[in-house]
């Protein structure tokens, strides 16, 4: 905390290292976060799912990955998703990363695998906006992840650097869900992934060329572009280089996640004040997520998921 007051950060993301249980991790979203970040300080969590949840029984419900919904009924996975976010809320979060928006395709790294909808642009498409929705319902920012698109990658960027030699053509399918979702209200995570068709020197998050052409130009999608953790073995250099790096390109937000508060502060002096740009896109993506939010019937919503998981087990 002494480092957050020397140079504070917009936010915070927390991971499985930082949860004891509920009353721990309030205290620690509200009662210590949010009164040193401000009351809107953004505070996220990765909870998709399946094997990417930081929080777990039993102290939380256990959800099932982006897999389990495939080929189901959009109300199943947007009933899902706003029981996660009211899980996530109560906690203190208010923004969740999810839905991952990429492909699962023959032949990739299973890094992605069953937290994919499935390899049918139009399905991910269709059952991402259904969890974008139920997070909005729950009072949560949805951030779809990886843009342009981590399906096609070969290996695991948090151990190495992926680099996708497909067309345009192939591309332009892995952005089709993005598209379908650039208007959505929720925020983006960009990949770790060196596209040679598109930028043969510098993966996306580090590209002003994927940012401006594709993620903002061809893609559409104008809200807040977060980039996906800066220590991912992916990227090279020193956290603040990368940093400031990542914000140069066209990123409004960097992600430093491994905890090492040497790293952390030389990322927070690597980064520029937020642009006016990026100021908005937050006010606007907040805007975006109370627009949608709904009356809320926890068991009805439990059992619209629940009649799906258990006719898809059968």
């Amino acid at each position: 905390m002494a480092l957050f007051r020397a140079a504070a950060p917009l936010g915070a993301i927390l991971f499985a290292r930082n949860v004891e249980d509920p009353d721990q991790l309030r205290a620690l979203t509200a009662a210590r976060l949010r009164e040193l970040l401000g009351a809107e300080a953004p505070i996220l969590v990765d909870q998709e799912g399946g094997r990417v949840a930081r929080l777990r029984p039993p102290h939380w419900p256990e959800f099932a990955p982006a897999a389990a919904f495939t080929g189901g009924p959009t109300g199943a996975a947007r009933a899902n998703a706003t029981l996660l976010g009211l899980a996530c809320a109560e906690a203190g979060f208010d923004v969740v990363c999810a839905p991952v928006l990429d492909l699962r395709l023959p032949g990739a790294h299973d890094i992605i695998g069953d937290r994919s909808f499935g390899d049918d642009p139009a399905e991910v498409a269709r059952l991402g906006l259904a969890v974008a929705e139920g997070l909005q319902a729950a009072g949560c920012i949805p951030v779809i992840k990886h843009i342009p698109g981590h399906g096609r990658a070969l290996v695991d960027s948090h151990l190495d650097l992926p680099r996708v030699a497909v067309g345009l053509d192939e591309l332009a399918l892995d952005c089709a869900p993005f598209a379908a979702l650039a208007d959505a209200g929720a925020w983006a995570m960009t990949a770790h992934i060196l596209y040679a068709a598109l930028d043969a020197d510098r993966p996306a998050t580090l590209s002003p060329l994927v940012i401006e052409q594709v993620i903002r130009g061809a893609i559409g999608f104008d809200g807040v572009l977060v980039s996906d953790d800066l220590c991912m073995k992916a990227l090279r250099g020193e956290a603040g280089a990368l940093a400031a790096a990542a914000i140069e390109a066209g990123c409004d937000l960097v992600l430093h996640c491994n905890g090492v508060l040497a790293e952390t502060a030389a990322a927070l002096a690597g980064c520029p004040v937020l642009s006016e740009v990026a100021e908005s896109r937050l006010v606007e993506a907040r805007a975006a997520m109370l627009a949608r939010r709904r009356p809320i019937n926890t068991g009805s919503l439990a059992a619209a998921r629940d009649a799906w998981l258990a006719s898809a087990a059968a």
